[in-house]
Parts: C-alpha cells; structure tokens; sequence
C-alpha cells in the first residue's frame, strides 16, 4: 500500500468575518482531523492536561513531534529549531516539542537537552493518530536514515537507550514517526504541516520560518 507523505504550506484562507477560529482548511489537513485534534489531550511537565490545540489558540507556535523522547534523531531536531527560536520569539511565535510517552520521560529529556522550547507528554499517542503519522519498521531502516545516524553520532548526539526501552515505547515498537506543525492563533488554523516520511526527515528550516514568520 502505498503510503501519503505530505509537507504542505496552506494559503491563508479566511471566513469573511475575519475570525481565525473558522479558517478554512485545505487538502493539508481536513476538516475532520481539525476536529479531532480539539479532543486531544497532551500533558505539561507538572502533569497538567492541557487540549492541545489550546497551544495555538490564542497564538502562533510551532509545534514538533518527536518519535520517541529517547530518540536521536529527535534530539537533533530540538536544537534544529531552537536554532531559530529568536527568530520565532521576534515574530511573537511559540516553539513547543510533543513526544509520545509519559510525563517523566518528557521531564528527562527537557533537562536532557536544555530544550528552549516548551515540553509536552501525549502517553496516549492520540495526537499522532489524529494527524496519522506513519509508523512502521519500514520507516526507521531506511538508507537515508542509517546515513543520517552515523551522521548524528559523528556530531556528538546520542539515543537515550534507558528511555528508548522504557515499557510503552518498547509495547509500540518504537516505530512512530512525527512531523512539524505551524498553527494559530485560532483552534482551526493550521498554516503548515510536514509529516516525516522516515526516520530523521526533517524539513528545510527555511520553509517552517516562511510558515511561521514571515
């Protein structure tokens, strides 16, 4: 079966009325996904639930999916974008990380990585089904990806073996793959999305900041 790998920058469709909460979504991100995320709920690093799209409702943020919080490949893409937080914080922009798993492991990995940004836990998984998110061995051992690691390693980071066989990481796989979202303000809109067709595939920095500044 052939799978749909999308990175997709929406044209800013408005209602007449002007209110964002009623943006108009394109192909990117239908409707129905919109609405499934506004039942989604992620968890802060003192444990409190928090609707995830109210991360974006009363802003703009861009919002990483990790694949696991032990990942390599996602260490890398935490200081990728934090990189670029002035950036981001001129414009008025929030950068926020969402990794499948518990709060503890999201605790572990922001002092791990002195992430700049803001840390969350979906130990449901649910806002990675909602967005649907390939996930699949076929999707780690991939010769992209074996290059990349080597790369990685070259460069000094590390997997966080002891969190990447935590219990619910381990029951999953640890196949999932992520994305990247820009959204807001507005629960509905969603200007960008990248969804990760393999393991370390992130997108060009210049097309999330031409997302999320400009």
């Amino acid at each position: 079966m052939a799978i749909s790998l999308v990175t997709t920058l929406l044209p800013n469709t408005f209602q007449p009325n002007g209110n964002q909460n009623h943006r108009t979504q394109s192909s990117g991100v239908s409707e129905d996904t919109v609405d499934l995320l506004d039942t989604v709920q992620v968890f802060d690093l003192n444990g409190n639930g928090i609707p995830i799209s109210d991360l974006w409702e009363d802003r703009k943020a861009v919002i990483a999916f990790a694949r696991h919080f032990g990942c390599v490949f996602c260490r890398k893409r935490a200081d990728y974008l934090a990189a670029k937080k002035d950036v981001m914080d001129k414009s008025g922009v929030a950068l926020v990380l969402i990794g499948p798993g518990s709060v503890e492991q999201a605790k572990t990995f922001a002092e791990q990585t002195k992430f700049k940004g803001e840390v969350y836990a979906d130990p449901s998984h649910s806002s990675f089904e909602a967005l649907r998110f390939v996930s699949g061995a076929a999707t780690i051992f991939t010769p992209k990806a074996g290059l990349k690691l080597i790369q990685l390693y070259r460069e000094g980071y590390r997997q966080d073996w002891k969190l990447s066989l935590e219990e619910d990481t381990v029951k999953r796989g640890g196949w999932q793959q992520g994305g990247i979202l820009v959204a807001g303000p507005g629960k509905r809109n969603i200007s960008y999305i990248h969804k990760d067709k393999e393991a370390g595939d992130d997108p060009e920095i210049e097309d999330i900041l031409k997302a999320c500044c400009s």
